[in-house]
Parts: C-alpha cells; sequence; structure tokens
C-alpha cells in the first residue's frame, strides 16, 4: 500500500469519540492512551507512519502542541520513533521482562505466543572469571561450562546470553544439550536441576559494535545489561548469567508493595490542668 492509499484508508476510519475534557486526565495522555491502544489492535502496524501532527490535532480538535506532547511521550517509551525529514514510524509495543518471576527466555518468548530460538556463538568447558568463580562459591580447579548465544523471537535478535555452569552440578552437558534449544528444560529433564531463585541487577548501557551487529542495531544504541545468579532450592547458587537486550524491545515491570505501616502508639494523656479552687 502506497502512502496516497494509506491516507484515503485512514480518511474513511470514523472520527474518534471527543476527548473527555473534565476527567482531569490531560488531553495529552488522553491521546497517547488512544494511539497505544491502535497500536495494541493492530489498526497502527510496526514500520508504518504515524498521521501527521496536524492531521491528529484536526481529529482529536485539540492543538498541535498538545499532540506534540503525546507523541514525544510515546517516543519516550519506545513505542514510536521518529526519522529527520520522513516522520513517526510505528516501533511496536515493548516486551516486558518481569522480576517476580524466575523464567527463562525460552518460557518468556513462549507466553508471548512467539517463537523462541537460539544462535550459538560458542559452547565450551573453561576456567571461570575471577567473577563466575566468586558468584558460584567455585574453588581454583573447578571448571565451568560457557554457553554464549543470541536468543531470538520469531527470528528477530532479542538479546545475547553469557551462561556459566559448574561442570560437576551437570557433567555430560557438552554431550546431552542442543544449545538452540531451553537450557532450563535440559537441566530440569537431564539432571533434575530446577533453579528455583535468582539475584538480577540491571543497569543501563550502549551497544558495542559487536553487540550491535549481533543484535541488528546500530552501534551506541540503548541497551539492557542483566547481570543474574540462579540457585537451586537449598540455596546451592547454580548459574551465572551476563546478557545484553535490546532498549528499543524491553521494558522492565516490577509490583512494589508498601509496608503496612505500624499504628501509632495511642497519644499519651495530658496532664490534668491544674485547679483554680483556693486552697483552704
Amino acid at each position: 500500500m502506497d502512502t496516497s492509499e494509506m491516507m484515503t484508508s485512514r480518511s474513511r476510519r470514523p472520527r474518534p469519540s471527543p476527548l473527555d475534557r473534565r476527567s482531569g486526565i490531560p488531553l495529552y495522555h488522553q491521546i497517547q492512551q488512544r494511539l497505544l491502544e491502535q497500536i495494541h489492535s493492530g489498526e497502527l502496524k510496526p514500520g508504518e507512519p504515524l498521521p501527521s501532527i496536524q492531521q491528529i490535532a484536526t481529529r482529536m480538535g485539540v492543538s498541535q502542541m498538545t499532540v506534540r506532547q503525546a507523541v514525544g511521550a510515546l517516543c519516550e517509551l519506545g513505542v514510536v520513533y521518529s526519522r529527520q525529514g520522513k516522520g513517526t514510524f510505528i516501533s511496536g509495543i515493548k516486551l516486558e521482562r518481569d522480576f517476580r518471576q524466575v523464567l527463562s527466555f525460552t518460557e518468556e518468548t513462549l507466553a508471548r505466543g512467539a517463537r523462541p530460538s537460539s544462535t550459538l556463538l560458542s559452547f565450551r568447558i573453561q576456567t571461570p572469571t575471577p567473577e563466575v568463580k566468586e558468584a558460584l562459591g567455585l574453588s581454583e580447579s573447578d571448571r565451568v561450562f560457557h554457553l554464549h548465544r543470541v536468543r531470538n523471537s520469531d527470528s528477530v535478535p532479542m538479546g545475547i546470553e553469557s551462561s556459566s555452569l559448574p561442570v560437576h552440578l551437570c557433567p555430560r552437558l557438552l554431550e546431552t544439550f542442543d544449545p538452540t534449544t531451553s537450557l532450563y528444560e535440559e537441566l530440569a529433564n537431564q539432571y533434575g536441576i530446577q533453579l528455583m531463585v535468582t539475584d538480577e541487577v540491571v543497569e543501563v548501557g550502549s551497544a558495542t559494535t559487536e553487540d550491535a551487529r549481533l543484535l541488528q542495531i546500530p552501534p551506541q544504541s540503548p541497551v539492557f545489561l542483566f547481570m543474574r545468579v540462579s540457585y537451586l532450592e537449598e540455596g546451592t547458587p547454580a548459574e551465572h548469567v551476563r546478557s545484553v537486550y535490546r532498549g528499543d524491545k524491553y521494558k522492565i515491570v516490577n509490583r512494589l508493595m508498601r509496608t503496612k505501616r505500624e499504628r501509632l502508639a495511642a497519644p499519651i494523656a495530658s496532664p490534668a490542668k491544674p485547679t483554680t479552687d483556693a486552697i483552704e
């Protein structure tokens, strides 16, 4: 569909219901939510241009400045992106990384209805780095399996993971494991290993030249840097992972709960006022 056909198709869409100007919700936020709904529903598809600021302002009956605020908010979310001199385009909804559950990349991807796959970069036994040695509580003689691969969702590269596991936990892993499949499934099925608890640290960084090549993004693009240590049920550290995930495809979500405050103690009664009666 060329641009003229696209504009004709959009002009046939029913006029949106008026914005609620009495709700107390800023108009730009209402516009932002409506555009998000159109993206979620597939009415606006990844790769398509967003209607122009002027078009949206006319349809919504607001100023162009208000629409710019809404579009700017969508840009910050990574849902749309601007190309100098070409307009603003739909990049799609970011996937969520949920810190409340211990899930592998395969489990997360399948839960979204997508097809997970992996591109193997290396898989070998090696001496652990000082960081891995300390995190997993290893001795000088211990060795680890080091698995380095690109994780894909529907054939799109999403992240790069480097996993290290002690050889003594799963000694035949090189022989039994297909590194293009799920490591957690292999550990559970072949060795009865269930990773139950993780400590995970996330930072924000920029893609190196090699990261950008593997993830098919421009160098210096924003990325999430994860460091995870996973433990067996009894508390033994079993896996150390460093990974790089695309900032344009992910967002971090968490649920925070405020601890219920103890009820304040009853106020101390103030001393009785002295009587003004004359003392006989």
